[in-house]
């Protein structure tokens, strides 16, 4: 309901201060969750290292996802809690939960010390940092928010925008940082605790300041007239009225909001790495310098929005996400290693094998043998991380791989002994790297070659899309539910878009790169979402920013 309101005034210290504990400990929380991501490789060997190398990885990015997954979940739990109970004390719980898992995993012992118990433990680890995350941003955004004057909201709630980013930024220059003191040895065998152990600081800080912030006026005066939800998640979810507009917000707004931003930071550097070749320590830096420039813009969007609406922010932001990422990745393509995009145009792999010995080739738990010529084939491409098309071959025909003019025929292992087998592998893989390193398929990017300039521009881009669709969603979130149910409500769209839909991306990318053999395939997971929740948005959901969010109809 829209009402007459004072014109905007200048932030008080009151709530200055509000948004500082609010923002800072979110960031802590971030850091947090982030470090487990960052630290994926390292963390393989030492808690799974009972696997092979590709499986314990797989187990990490696995245990990783969990924590996404459980997202909803602790928007739930904790949404409830905050309904009824407030905001102040259940983001400190989340806090709590969070800072210590964390410090946990800084002490735990690895697979080598007390065997299947390592990985257990530190999945548990994981799921309540997700459970705590889903309690986190929905605390502090709608903290925040009712606190806000009107009119300011955009403004005061982006800054709670800011702190996934922030995290983010923070945990890799702890772990830069660890990893310039004491060396990539000492860093890989120990100094990985240091981050997930000076974490406890943080941890210290944020209980600190929180203990000392008052409950929102909304809630308290809510309280005060007797009006808290007795059942908020019956009322969210078992009534219609409210249960669609969590629907809309999920399908109308996070999920687009969501592919975007993963898309933007997560995905960028998975692509950077993974299929650009760049050096891990460089496409952090190049990340990182983005993020610093990018992330005043969630205040600037967040502040527009309270001008001109949420909507056509979020929105445009989608749609520009949508339009642009072909060929805006394909020109990161060209910045980042040049080789490989000479190679691409001028010496293209074509697999031309038969479809009914071509099997799906995403293989998470490792133990999958594929031995048929066109698996096998596609692996090996997979592998070298040389994006490829597919044709059609006579059935029954082995797999061919064409690298521009050469032709390399493929092995069926079915059948084999073993000896046989391994000796046909490596003849088979030293063909094709030979016809793909005289194709001018490069190993690795040529760090002399990089665009720097246009890398870390196009990496700007990108974070400016994510700002575009993230900085005023909180605001918008807060504002589409009455006070009694908002914390329930507004965090369940929020997590679901960002933990399963963000989250699982560069998951689902892979596998959509791994089935088709073209690098830039796995675009079209974050495209259609975007795409779908421009139109679902602009045809259902309604402009906030003049709504009063102190009513309770």
């Amino acid at each position: 309901m829209a009402t007459a309101h004072p014109a905007p005034r200048p932030m008080t210290p009151e709530e200055r201060k509000v948004i500082f504990a609010s923002s800072l400990g979110t960031v802590f929380e971030w850091y947090d969750f982030y470090l487990y991501g960052s630290l994926a490789a390292i963390i393989a060997k030492q808690f799974f290292s009972g696997l092979d190398a590709g499986s314990a990885f797989i187990f990490a990015l696995l245990a990783f996802a969990a924590g996404f997954i459980v997202r909803p979940f602790g928007a739930i739990f904790f949404g409830r809690l905050g309904d009824m109970i407030g905001r102040k004390y259940t983001f400190l719980v989340t806090i709590l939960i969070m800072g210590l898992s964390t410090f946990i995993v800084g002490i735990l012992p690895t697979y080598a010390s007390i065997g299947v118990a390592a990985p257990i433990i530190l999945i548990v680890l994981r799921l309540l940092q997700g459970l705590a995350l889903g309690g986190e941003y929905g605390g502090a955004a709608t903290y925040v928010a009712e606190h806000a004057p009107h009119g300011r909201r955009g403004a005061y709630t982006a800054w709670i925008q800011t702190t996934a980013t922030l995290g983010l930024f923070l945990s890799l220059m702890v772990i830069l940082g660890t990893r310039t003191v004491i060396g990539e040895e000492a860093f890989a065998d120990w100094g990985w605790r240091v981050p997930f152990i000076v974490s406890i600081v943080l941890l210290a800080i944020s209980v600190w300041i929180r203990l000392a912030m008052n409950e929102s006026p909304a809630f308290q005066k809510m309280k005060a007239e007797g009006k808290t939800s007795k059942a908020p998640l019956k009322e969210s979810f078992g009534e219609w009225k409210n249960l669609k507009i969590v629907i809309l917000a999920l399908v109308g707004l996070t999920a687009g909001q969501a592919v975007v931003w993963y898309s933007g930071q997560f995905y960028a550097l998975f692509f950077l790495t993974q299929a650009l070749k760049v050096d891990g320590a460089t496409a952090n830096i190049f990340v990182a310098i983005s993020l610093l420039i990018g992330t005043p813009f969630f205040i600037l969007f967040g502040s527009l929005s309270d001008k001109i609406g949420r909507k056509p922010i979020i929105l445009a932001g989608c749609l520009l996400a949508a339009l642009t990422y072909f060929p805006v990745f394909g020109a990161l393509t060209k910045a980042a290693n040049p080789a490989l995009a000479e190679a691409q145009a001028k010496n293209k792999v074509v697999v031309v094998a038969d479809a009914n010995e071509c099997s799906f080739q995403f293989n998470p738990t490792g133990t999958v043998k594929f031995t048929s010529s066109c698996d096998i084939a596609k692996q090996v491409l997979a592998a070298a991380s040389v994006s490829y098309e597919n044709a059609p071959a006579a059935a029954g025909a082995p797999a061919v791989i064409k690298i521009g003019e050469t032709s390399i025929t493929g092995y069926s292992s079915k059948g084999l002994p073993a000896d046989e087998a391994k000796k046909k592998d490596g003849e088979f893989k030293k063909a094709v790297a030979d016809a793909l390193k005289a194709a001018g398929y490069p190993t690795k990017a040529d760090p002399a070659r990089i665009d720097k300039v246009m890398v870390i521009a196009i990496l700007v881009y990108l974070v400016l899309l994510v700002t575009m669709v993230y900085g005023p969603i909180a605001a918008m979130l807060v504002e589409m539910f009455p006070t009694r149910i908002r914390y329930t409500s507004m965090s369940l769209p929020y997590h679901i878009g960002n933990g399963w839909f963000g989250g699982l991306l560069p998951t689902t990318a892979f596998a959509i790169v791994a089935q088709t053999g073209n690098m830039y395939n796995g675009l079209w997971y974050p495209i259609i979402i975007a795409g779908a929740t421009v139109v679902i948005g602009g045809l259902f959901i309604k402009e906030t920013k003049d709504v009063d969010i102190y009513a309770n109809d």
